[in-house]
């Protein structure tokens, strides 16, 4: 990581639709898809995808916390998945889809689990958040055909009908943060 930058690293479903929200916001220097949360070193796709490892999809997002918080990707990362559903986003389900927050220090515990509490309080979701909070033990790129997924691929089927409602809903709430 640069210096200057932060990182975190967030799942909230499959990671080609959060790897497209986050690499519009300013602020976001680079975003990589990739598996956190699990047991198995070095997993793949497809072990991931078995749900035998643990581990979930998620992205590392390394920002500029001169130009973004860490508490202001947080109130996007609680806009654009559903963090009340256990191991589901959408038709994705597996505990690979769960919603989590890994953490790399105690400031972000602290900055995630405010930033939870106060998302819950606000009545945005009217269901309990069960997102998990957790500390990063280690993170997993994925392969690269997986890397920026959206902007390669965003006529299929799937980028269309998932991703692209969750980008216009970003522009929607978020324009004034955008790229």
């Amino acid at each position: 990581m640069s210096a200057g930058l932060d990182s975190v690293t967030l799942g909230g479903g499959c990671f080609w639709c959060i790897e497209a929200v986050f690499g519009r916001l300013q602020g976001v220097v680079q975003v990589v898809s990739g598996y956190a949360g699990g047991t198995r070193e070095n997993p793949d796709y497809e072990e991931v995808c078995s749900g035998s490892t643990g581990h979930a999809e998620v992205v590392q997002v390394h920002f500029d916390p001169a130009l973004i918080s860490l508490a202001e990707l947080l109130e996007v990362f609680w806009r654009v998945h559903d963090p009340t559903t256990r191991n589901r986003q959408g038709g994705d389900i597996g505990s690979q889809y769960r919603s989590i927050i890994l953490y790399r220090d105690e400031e972000q515990r602290r900055v995630a689990e405010a930033s939870r509490d106060a998302a819950q309080a606000s009545g945005l979701w009217p269901d309990p958040i069960v997102t998990e909070i957790v500390p990063l033990e280690a993170f997993y790129p994925a392969e690269g055909y997986h890397q920026d997924y959206y902007r390669i691929n965003s006529f299929q089927p799937y980028c269309r009908m998932v991703i692209s409602p969750k980008l216009q809903k970003l522009e929607k709430l978020f324009a004034d943060r955008l790229k």
